[in-house]
């Protein structure tokens, strides 16, 4: 924040929740002029707008799902000048009328969400993000990228077409989600795996990703038969149809959404308790963008990745059909082997995933890895069996002939080539080969093989398998234990069973002013807020406005009708006060108006009535005049009032 405050061309790398948004939208209210802000996002663009409106800041969109009405507004708000932060999508910069619109609003900082859609190597590469380069040299003003995910090509590229290759001011704020479980699984009836791990979570909103349109369909079908809300969200829906399930999802309370990759990035839904993937994703930086919208609060949140042979393939297919160079494919190929990788791990999974974006940690005791350590055998002779193998064929087949090289199976192709005569051939028979491909999936997931596009998909060594194969390191792998899902999973309360039935009904009134205003349920107060309600018990106005969430606007707004589940009643506040609530300047307030109370008709009780308004004490109490004649300066404060009052306030006042 200092850095965007200052004027520095700033890059932030923060995690998902780690209040990317705050350090562009607080500067925004303190420096002068204009913040545009480029995101890729229309709903996420909606939200936010949404979310600052009902913090009492003047912001706005410009989308293609705007209304007339909300376009109209926000040229309103930019001639009169009282816009802070104006968002727009990347795609507007092809229009040549953008660069004289935003001269003329005084636009003084550029803001990039979602930065690593600039990069060609990042996994969302959006063309029209290359032009914002452009824009901030048109403009001569200072630009703030901010992201959650880019590795060091990523970050690199970020900087190039942003920034010129000049390094901005950096930040890298750490890629550790802690408050999220790590879980993965081989596919055993994935269907049953999903719904167990739903039925343990009853009640909490989830998101489940699937490979498929076909299977959204399918699956959330399934979950709505085992009696959860549930809808399915994918690219071939109609527009309507997809913003109803994201108003559905965003004010429901315990829905379901069943989704491929389209949903998600633009519902800022901070109360996601869980997220599962039915199939393996595409890479390691989208598991992490997709696991990244559960526990936005900071709650605990749960995750599971179901992944399998069919996956594997399914993704394999998907770089090699591409239309990328084959430098990009074989970059595609690594990244997936890093995900492979995290799935196959042996230890911490969490120290492997903070790995690959170049952070060391120790094991974090919130994986499944970590909650129980995976049986493993040595599998240095087979690996290195398996890499002789790979060498003698010339580097150019597959894992299937492969390992029917290695079990001595005389298949035509093994015949055709004659590899029944090679040094490898039947050297693996004392495993099966299940086994083999086992070994095999698990090689390409440390890196040690890489299939080439240029070779139809043939299996190639990498460096690292050098030192395996001269037999200067030890290798473990995972024995395959394929366990069947199981329902009794216990599940992680949010609050203790004396608060639940609080929280519910807190949720129950969060949902009802929700739909009142047609917002969603966090806009309100989020599932975290509503917690520590129901946790903390607030029984004043001055005790709700120290709940982490409950800013002077939602106090203002929303404090009474909590104060009211919560205490029965809420007893009323004098706005001037209420402004004050839950700070040493409140206190000062209630100490100044008691003290003003005994003194209304004088020290004897018997002369003319005579009080401050609340406005004047709250000035007195803000200000803290150190002397009568500072006194006598508040708006207000007339010479009689001074008179009677001011050595009993100037005493309270010194006395802190």
């Amino acid at each position: 924040m200092q850095a965007v405050l200052a004027g520095r061309n700033t890059l932030a790398i923060m995690p998902t929740g780690g209040g990317k948004s705050l350090c562009f939208q607080l500067p925004a209210l303190c420096r002068e002029g204009v913040t545009v802000v480029i995101s890729p996002l229309i709903a996420l663009m909606r939200d936010q707008v949404r979310a600052l409106k009902a913090a009492g800041v003047d912001a706005g969109a410009l989308t293609s799902g705007n209304t007339d009405e909300e376009t109209e507004d926000v040229f309103a708000s930019l001639d009169a000048g009282s816009l802070r932060l104006l968002y727009m999508a990347p795609e507007r910069l092809a229009s040549s009328a953008t660069l004289g619109l935003l001269r003329r609003i005084n636009t003084t900082l550029i803001a990039v969400d979602e930065a690593h859609c600039v990069s060609q190597w990042g996994h969302d590469f959006r063309p029209d993000y290359l032009r914002i380069g452009d824009l901030r040299r048109a403009l001569g003003v200072p630009l703030a990228a901010f992201t959650a995910t880019a590795d060091e090509e990523t970050r690199a590229e970020i900087v190039t077409r942003l920034f010129d290759g000049t390094p901005p001011a950096t930040f890298l704020r750490g890629f550790d989600r802690p408050n999220i479980h790590l879980a993965f699984a081989p596919k055993d009836e994935p269907r049953a795996q999903i719904l167990a791990f739903a039925d343990a979570r009853r009640g909490q909103s989830g998101i489940v990703y699937c490979a498929s349109r076909a299977k959204t369909e399918t699956l959330a079908t399934a979950l709505r038969a085992a009696g959860h809300s549930a809808l399915a969200y994918h690219a071939g829906m109609e527009a309507q149809a997809r913003r109803d399930v994201e108003a559905r999802f965003q004010q429901d309370d315990g829905l379901i959404v069943v989704a491929t990759v389209a949903f998600g990035m633009g519902i800022d839904k901070p109360d996601i308790r869980w997220v599962a993937h039915a199939d393996l994703p595409k890479s390691i930086e989208s598991y992490y963008q997709e696991i990244g919208r559960a526990g936005r609060d900071g709650a605990p949140a749960e995750t599971l990745t179901l992944y399998g042979a069919d996956d594997i393939r399914l993704r394999r297919t998907q770089i090699d059909e591409g239309l990328a160079p084959s430098d990009r494919k074989a970059a595609d190929h690594a990244r997936l082997n890093t995900l492979l990788g995290l799935a196959e791990a042996i230890a911490c999974r969490r120290q492997r995933l903070l790995a690959y974006f170049g952070e060391s940690s120790t094991p974090c005791g919130n994986c499944d890895l970590c909650d129980t350590p995976p049986e493993t055998f040595d599998v240095t002779d087979p690996v290195r069996k398996a890499l002789s193998a790979c060498l003698r064929t010339g580097e150019s087949f597959g894992a299937g002939h492969l390992i029917d090289i290695l079990t001595g199976s005389l298949t035509d192709k093994v015949r055709e080539r004659g590899h029944q005569g090679l040094p490898t051939f039947g050297v693996g028979q004392d495993l099966t080969k299940a086994q083999w491909q086992s070994v095999f999936r698990q090689m390409q997931g440390h890196d040690l093989v890489r299939p080439d596009p240029a070779r139809h998909g043939a299996l190639v060594m990498t460096e690292a398998a050098r030192p395996v194969l001269r037999g200067e390191v030890t290798l473990h792998f995972r024995r395959d234990l394929v366990r069947r899902a199981k329902s009794a999973t216990v599940v992680r309360a949010l609050v203790s069973d004396e608060d639940a039935p609080l929280l519910s009904a807190l949720k129950a009134k969060r949902r009802a002013l929700a739909e009142a205003a047609r917002a969603p349920a966090y806009i309100i107060f989020p599932d975290r807020t509503l917690i520590e309600m129901a946790e903390v018990r607030p029984m004043t106005m001055d005790e709700m406005a120290r709940i982490s969430g409950v800013g002077a606007k939602k106090l203002e707004s929303f404090g009474a009708q909590f104060l009211e589940v919560i205490a029965g009643s809420a007893p009323h506040m004098h706005p001037a006060r209420l402004k004050l609530a839950g700070s040493a300047t409140g206190r000062l307030f209630d100490r100044l108006q008691a003290a003003q109370q005994e003194l209304v008709r004088g020290p004897a009780g018997q002369d003319r009535l005579l009080n401050c308004s609340q406005t004047t004490l709250r000035k007195i109490a803000e200000r803290r005049p150190n002397s009568i004649a500072a006194l006598q300066r508040i708006p207000g404060m007339s010479t009689a009032s001074a008179e009677r009052f001011g050595a009993v306030f100037l005493s309270i006042i010194a006395a802190g």
